[in-house]
């Protein structure tokens, strides 16, 4: 539906949105060239005017005046050792986000077996039974494509301060548009490689998505839309720190089909609340409950985050307390050692705590993936997403 009392962006427009505008910029245009221009700029990722051939030359002409590939522009390029590709884009204010592409990977980190060695990056996004799927389709097409999970962001800042994270060290500096939202895909698939498939989106990036709701669940709408990328819901995760009420909005919207992750990383209120502020005004017992009545269809599991901070939430009695918070959810569990960011002194667990506070958690009859460090010699990892230019408000140390 189009946003009330304000002009959609030209990237944020569904086909309908465009046959209007069509009409108006050109007065030879008709309403089945919306739907043209829309699969355009969203299946076939093309923003030059003059490249849609089946349009009328008048109407191509008229497009132009609207500066399509304008709308985002990719300032740097980083590329990691593990072929993770991290994205400095740059917005037409000049605003900056950054948004990464993680190619999926076998065999888990320094040679642990499953469940340790499944892309946890992947499982946010996909269940199991579907990342199979994949692989049947790929091998009756007589080639298996790497998938691709793209993690793209929804403001330029944060607001939630969340200590360990580097995109809220400056907080929140402006929300992003749906348009800019979806660009960040659009301008990601220019950067796949011969053999790579774009499978998955989790909105994991800088931000948080259903802080800017609305404008978030427009990109959810088009990047699901069967004419444009046409992304499965079941493909597309939101990650959230916990908002109760656009969690319960999420859930009616779009009837539990978008993948939902929480930010949990602590079972009691005091530890999480020092982890993160948003507690304070959402805390456990509230947020479990809203999980509980989520709308999730049958065979889906909702994901749980919990990055693990050496001295503050990490021990095996942590890990107890999370099996009894999490009683009776259908939830599967990413451990996320915690990444170093410059602005805060947190640092990770051994490999011998981390699985040994998954143990717990499997021998409880819980799915649980240690989340690879993708990308994190460019600073692409989970939680190092930073503003360009950002300078922390304070220096946070562990507390003792």
């Amino acid at each position: 539906m189009p946003l009330k009392n304000k002009e959609v962006q030209p990237l944020a427009r569904t086909p309908e949105e465009w046959a209007v505008a069509a009409r108006a910029l050109f007065s030879g245009a008709r309403a089945f060239h919306g739907k043209q221009i829309f699969k355009w700029i969203h299946a076939r990722g093309v923003l030059d005017p003059q490249q849609m051939s089946d349009l009328p030359k008048g109407l191509r002409d008229a497009l132009e005046a609207l500066e399509l590939p304008k709308t985002m522009t990719i300032a740097t390029e980083r590329r990691a050792q593990d072929a993770t590709r991290k994205l400095l884009v740059q917005m037409k204010d000049g605003a900056t986000v950054e948004t990464v592409l993680i190619p999926s990977v076998t065999g888990g980190p320094n040679g642990l077996p499953s469940p340790v060695g499944e892309d946890a990056d992947a499982a946010a996004a996909v269940d199991e039974e579907e990342l199979d799927q994949d692989r049947d389709r790929d091998l009756d097409l007589g080639q298996e494509k790497k998938r691709v999970t793209q993690c793209i962001s929804t403001q330029v800042g944060c607001a939630m301060g969340c200590v360990f994270c580097a995109s809220g060290v400056a907080g929140l500096k402006r929300q992003m548009t749906a348009e800019e939202i979806v660009a960040q895909v659009l301008i990601g698939k220019t950067r796949l490689e011969p053999g790579e498939d774009l499978r998955n989106v989790v909105l994991m990036g800088m931000g948080e998505p259903l802080h800017n709701y609305e404008e978030t669940s427009r990109a959810l709408r088009l990047l699901t839309h069967p004419d444009g990328v046409a992304l499965s819901n079941r493909r597309v995760t939101v990650s959230t720190s916990g908002l109760i009420p656009e969690i319960a909005r999420l859930g009616k919207d779009f009837q539990g089909q978008i993948g939902l992750a929480i930010s949990l990383h602590a079972a009691d209120d005091a530890t999480r609340s020092s982890l993160m502020p948003i507690n304070k005004k959402y805390p456990l017992a509230k947020l479990i409950d809203a999980l509980r009545a989520y709308p999730l269809p049958k065979r889906r599991r909702i994901t749980i985050e919990y990055t693990l901070v050496a001295g503050n939430n990490d021990t095996p009695s942590e890990a107890k307390k999370l099996v009894r918070l999490l009683r009776d959810l259908p939830v599967k569990v990413n451990l996320i050692p915690v990444n170093p960011i410059e602005a805060r002194d947190y640092g990770p667990p051994s490999m011998e705590g981390v699985l040994a506070f998954q143990k717990v958690l499997c021998d409880a009859g819980y799915s649980c993936f240690i989340r690879r460090r993708r990308g994190d010699d460019v600073s692409a990892a989970c939680g190092q997403l930073v503003l360009l230019g950002a300078k922390p408000k304070v220096r946070v140390r562990p507390s003792a």
